[in-house]
C-alpha cells in the first residue's frame, strides 16, 4: 500500500496519445495549453500521426512519434511515462477538452487522498456532438461515472491520473491491447489487486469531442470493450461491484434476457411473461431514465430507453458469447476477441 504524502511541490506530467483525431486533437491541444501553467511539462505521443506531431511540435509542445505503424494507446502512453519527469501522470484523450484549472484539481483531489495511487474523472453533460448517438452514449457514461462508487476499483485514461512511481511499478498499460479497449480497465484491475486506492472525482469532468455513428458505437462497445471485459472478468474470476459491472447492471441483462427469450420459448403468454422482466429492467434504470428525461426531455428519454435496452442486449451476448468459449476451452477465441491473453499461443 501507498502512504507516502503528497505535498505542493509534486510535478504533473502530462500524456496525450493522439490518432487520427484531427481536429478534435488540435482543440484537445488548445485546452490542455491553456491550462500549460498547472503543468510541468506536456507530451504529445503521435502514434503514426505525423498531422498531429508536427502541429504540436509548431505549439512547443514535446513530441515522441512512434514510426508509420500505429502501435496502439496502450504502447503510447507507455512511451510517453518513459519520457516524463513528474510525480504524476496525467492521461488525457486527443478528443478531450480540459477544464483550466485541471492540474489544480488533480493536486487538490490527490491532498485530499494522501494514500490513492491513482484517480479519474468523467465526461460532462454537455458533449460536443449533437446528434442522439453522441448525446445518448456522452450522457450514459457520465450517469455511470457520476452515480458510481468514488473509492473505485479500476480505472479510467480519458483523463486519469497516476503516481509515476506506481506506475512504473505495475509495468504500465498492458501492450498487448494493440488497439483501443480496456487498457485502463486492466491497468485499474491490477492497481486495485496489489492493494493500490483508486479515486474517482466527479466533480473532474471533461467534455468529449467524439462524434458516435452506429457502426462505430456497436464495434467499439461489442468487440473493443464487452468481449475483452467479459474475458478479463472470467479471467480474474470475480465481478467488481462497481461502474458498468455493478449488480443492477447484471440483473438489467439478465432480465433482458428474458425479455427477449419469452416470447420464443413461450409464445402462447410471451406478451404477459415479458411485462416482468421489462418492468424489473425499468426499476432497476429508472434513475438513469429519468436523468436522461430532465437533461434533454421526453422524446429524447424514450429513445435512450430503446438504445439502453439495445445495450443490455449486445452485453449480454457477448459475456454468454465469452463464457461459452471458455467452458469449451477455445483458445482462439481468446486471442482474437481477449487482447489479454498472449497473441503468442
Amino acid at each position: 500500500m501507498l502512504t507516502t504524502n503528497l505535498d505542493t511541490a509534486m510535478t504533473i506530467s502530462v500524456i496525450i496519445p493522439v490518432h487520427g483525431a484531427a481536429n478534435k486533437f488540435k482543440q484537445c491541444l488548445g485546452s490542455v495549453a491553456a491550462a500549460a501553467k498547472t503543468f510541468d511539462e506536456i507530451i504529445v505521443v503521435a502514434d503514426a500521426d505525423e498531422a498531429a506531431a508536427r502541429f504540436a511540435e509548431k505549439s512547443g509542445i514535446q513530441v515522441i512519434r512512434t514510426g508509420k505503424r500505429p502501435l496502439g494507446p496502450a504502447r503510447a502512453r507507455n512511451l510517453g511515462a518513459e519520457m516524463a519527469s513528474g510525480d504524476l501522470l496525467l492521461f488525457i484523450d486527443a478528443d478531450v477538452v480540459v477544464p483550466p484549472d485541471i492540474g489544480k484539481a488533480v493536486l487538490s483531489a490527490f491532498q485530499r487522498h494522501p494514500h490513492a495511487a491513482a484517480l479519474f474523472g468523467s465526461y460532462d453533460t454537455d458533449p460536443a456532438e449533437t446528434n442522439f448517438l453522441s448525446q445518448y452514449k456522452n450522457l450514459l457514461h457520465h450517469y455511470v461515472h457520476q452515480s458510481a462508487c468514488e473509492a473505485a476499483s479500476t480505472f479510467w485514461a480519458a483523463c486519469g491520473a497516476v503516481r509515476r512511481d506506481i506506475f512504473i511499478q505495475m509495468q504500465g498499460f498492458d501492450e498487448k491491447f494493440s488497439v483501443p479497449s480496456i487498457e485502463d480497465i486492466e491497468l485499474g484491475y491490477r492497481l486495485n489487486a496489489a492493494g493500490h486506492s483508486i479515486r474517482l472525482v466527479k466533480t473532474l469532468q471533461v467534455k468529449h469531442l467524439k462524434h458516435w455513428c452506429l457502426r462505430g458505437l456497436l464495434k467499439t462497445d461489442f468487440f473493443q470493450r464487452a468481449l475483452p471485459w467479459s474475458a478479463l472478468i472470467l479471467q480474474k474470476a470475480r465481478f467488481i461491484n462497481d461502474l458498468n459491472t455493478k449488480r443492477s447492471e447484471r440483473f438489467s441483462v439478465v432480465a433482458c434476457a428474458l425479455l427477449v427469450l419469452s416470447p420464443i420459448f413461450w409464445p402462447a403468454a410471451g406478451a404477459l411473461i415479458s411485462i416482468v422482466p421489462a418492468a424489473l429492467i425499468a426499476g432497476l434504470n429508472w434513475r438513469l431514465y429519468r436523468f436522461f428525461y430532465r437533461k434533454r426531455g421526453l422524446l429524447f428519454a424514450l429513445g435512450a430507453v430503446f438504445w439502453h435496452g439495445f445495450y443490455l442486449f449486445y452485453s449480454g451476448i457477448a459475456f454468454g458469447m465469452t463464457v461459452a468459449k471458455f467452458l469449451l476451452g477455445c483458445d482462439r477465441f481468446r486471442v482474437a476477441y481477449n487482447p489479454y491473453a498472449e497473441k503468442s499461443r
